[in-house]
């Protein structure tokens, strides 16, 4: 009889941890141990969660908000995501069709999970955000990529999209603003490629998580509200995590067609249970304090703007370096293909010779590129593009 353990499940072995939490994760191992690592790998404010929603959050412990609550969210929280959609996008959905979850990765998770089955093709263009194409594979689905580079503004177009349709095809992947190039496509050219979604009968998953991070006079602009045949079709996913400083919350948002969001709560339901309870009233709060909010965001956008804009200034400086300048989110997505070296060697070589953490663009499905997050702080940008300018120097000789 064999003693060897038995093979884990093909979806364990076939799934690819998070490059962005790993060289994060790294930085960070790095900075504990004393090393001045600067940390361009994460993709998180660095502000800290405003006073207002904390307050309500700790009130809600307090009272013993600290049961089960409903799988697809508390209501009051519901409604208010509704309203919300109702007053910035004149989007009508009704509170049973928000759920509410554990992080806005989960309720992308629960979209695919609730439309693709084994067989089926996903589109998603590159430059991507990591866990697509893993929560594709995970659904038993494929995901087919469609790389849209620096020459295109890191946008698909109407016609990449009709090109890579095959009669498996059942959801596209539409990220804007996005993570990781900040591109933000305009209303116009969403309802390009809404058209051909609808022409195709495709779902459209419109990850839209950074959308009031947008930056030079550009608006957000959500995919289900373009029109009616755009609502049938379309998964709107958003949260809490980088609007409002509140990533270790783990709250996302998902509004959907009703049969689709009945599906995904009741995936949930099996899954997770419900998002925290407490941590539900904080999200509460910063939907119905407007004005503090609306504050707390000026401010953390204000920084975010004079950071892109220095960054990328610095950036298209360096020899060998060319940078498309973001609209939207907090990264900058560099060119640096002209060094000779693959992107992971690259970020490999730019820790360890000047304790730079960057992630590299192949971790994103783009070769040749960096992802760098202008979420720290203006010394440690002022640092890390002098360390990488140095860097590239030396390469060049």
């Amino acid at each position: 009889m064999s003693t060897s353990p038995r093979p884990l499940s093909s979806w364990a072995q076939n799934i690819s941890p998070s490059p962005t939490l790993a060289v994060d994760a790294k930085a960070k191992a790095l900075l504990a141990a004393g090393e001045d690592v600067l940390n361009f790998a994460a993709g998180e404010p660095d502000f800290d969660t405003p006073e207002h929603i904390k307050e309500a959050c700790i009130a809600a412990l307090k009272s013993g908000k600290t049961k089960y609550a409903p799988t697809p969210g508390i209501e009051p929280l519901r409604q208010a995501v509704a309203e919300r959609y109702a007053a910035e996008y004149g989007l009508k959905v009704a509170s049973s069709q928000v759920v509410v979850s554990p992080g806005g990765k989960f309720s992308c998770y629960l979209a695919i999970m609730a439309t693709c089955s084994p067989g089926d093709e996903v589109i998603i263009p590159a430059p991507y955000w990591v866990s697509y194409p893993e929560m594709v594979k995970l659904a038993g689905a494929t995901p087919k990529v469609v790389l849209a580079d620096d020459t295109t503004g890191f946008l698909l177009t109407p016609a990449m999209l009709e090109a890579a349709i095959t009669p498996k095809t059942k959801l596209v992947v539409l990220n804007s603003p996005s993570n990781p190039s900040g591109a933000v496509y305009s209303r116009a050219q969403l309802e390009a490629l809404v058209a051909v979604a609808v022409k195709h009968n495709l779902y459209i998953l419109s990850d839209e998580m950074y959308e009031h991070l947008v930056y030079d006079g550009a608006t957000p602009t959500c995919v289900a509200a373009l029109s009616k045949e755009a609502e049938a079709r379309t998964i709107i996913v958003a949260g809490f995590s980088k609007t409002y400083a509140m990533t270790g919350w783990r709250l996302g948002t998902l509004v959907a067609p009703a049969p689709i969001a009945k599906a995904c709560a009741e995936i949930q339901s099996q899954q997770s249970s419900n998002a925290t309870t407490f941590a539900q009233y904080g999200a509460l709060a910063a939907l119905k304090e407007k004005e503090k909010t609306a504050a707390a965001l000026k401010e953390m956008m204000t920084a975010f703007d004079r950071r892109r804009k220095f960054l990328h200034a610095e950036l298209i400086k360096i020899p060998g370096v060319t940078c498309v300048l973001s609209q939207g989110a907090f990264y900058l997505f560099p060119n640096i293909s002209s060094f000779g070296l693959k992107d992971q060697e690259f970020c490999a070589k730019l820790l360890e010779q000047e304790k730079v953490a960057a992630v590299f663009g192949s971790a994103f499905g783009a070769e040749g590129y960096l992802r760098l997050s202008y979420a720290t702080s203006d010394e440690i940008l002022a640092k890390g593009v002098a360390r990488l300018a140095k860097f590239c120097a030396s390469l060049k000789k």
